[in-house]
């Protein structure tokens, strides 16, 4: 049983090539875009009902950290974080739902079908 041997013709190795150069620069762009534009988050307590938002933060951590800090409450949770979007958080008595969309609508109305008909808004936060 020998070996197989396969050759790659000129015309495939250029445009294998062509393609991993045009790949990878695109990859660290869009890691860049993300650590560069703004972020926000939503933060919730089911039980006591505090809320908090951070909209426009210069990372994920520091969005999360505002919201924290605004809801108030020593057990809320960063309950949505998004970049290049909106989030929103629907709520009533006993369940809750965040949902993400490209507008304050669209996230709010996702939330809302996914929560119920009893659920209301509680807060929304978009980036710019």
């Amino acid at each position: 049983m020998g070996r197989r041997r396969h050759d790659v013709s000129p015309g495939r190795a250029l445009v294998l090539a062509l393609a991993a150069l045009c790949v990878a620069p695109a990859a660290a762009r869009d890691e860049a875009k993300s650590k560069t534009s703004p972020h926000a988050a939503i933060a919730y307590h089911a039980a006591s009902g505090s809320v908090g938002w951070a909209t426009d933060r210069r990372s994920s951590h520091d969005a999360k950290l505002e919201a924290l800090r605004q809801c108030g409450h020593e057990r809320c949770e960063v309950v949505a974080e998004v970049n290049h979007g909106c989030a929103a958080l629907a709520r009533e008595a006993k369940k809750h739902s965040t949902q993400k969309g490209a507008t304050r609508q669209e996230a709010e109305t996702r939330a809302l079908r996914n929560c119920g008909e009893r659920c209301e808004i509680a807060a929304w936060t978009c980036t710019r």
